[in-house]
């Protein structure tokens, strides 16, 4: 039996669900300032420090190439953080939520109908 929208709202209301958000929020909000400023900082340097971003650290690759090569790196790795993170610290307590609203829906229709006898 489908959850009834009801109990969406109380789960929405509920200190499980309120945690979940706060976890995922305590991940997203400062990872994402964090990376606009990485960025941010990429094209400052490229548009305003020239001459630093020309310096050549290993034959014709220079502080700009190594800049934007760790643009890429500094993708993968929040991405690969993000899902680990979300699977020891979100995924838990979201499964544990679904199970929840699949569970007590069944249970109070299986308590009305033995009221009912």
């Amino acid at each position: 039996m489908p959850a009834s929208a009801e109990r969406y709202l109380e789960v929405q209301n509920s200190e499980e669900f309120a945690q979940l958000r706060h976890r995922l929020r305590s991940f997203i909000f400062p990872t994402t300032v964090a990376f606009i400023v990485w960025y941010a900082l990429y094209v400052l340097l490229s548009a305003y420090a020239r001459d630093f971003m020309a310096i050549k650290l290993v034959g014709n690759i220079n502080v700009a190439l190594v800049f934007g090569v760790l643009q890429f790196v500094s993708t993968f790795l929040i991405a690969w953080y993000y899902a680990r993170y979300a699977a020891q610290k979100l995924d838990p307590l979201a499964d544990k939520i679904l199970h929840d609203i699949d569970e007590k829906p069944a249970a109070a229709a299986t308590a009305a109908e033995g009221s009912q006898d």
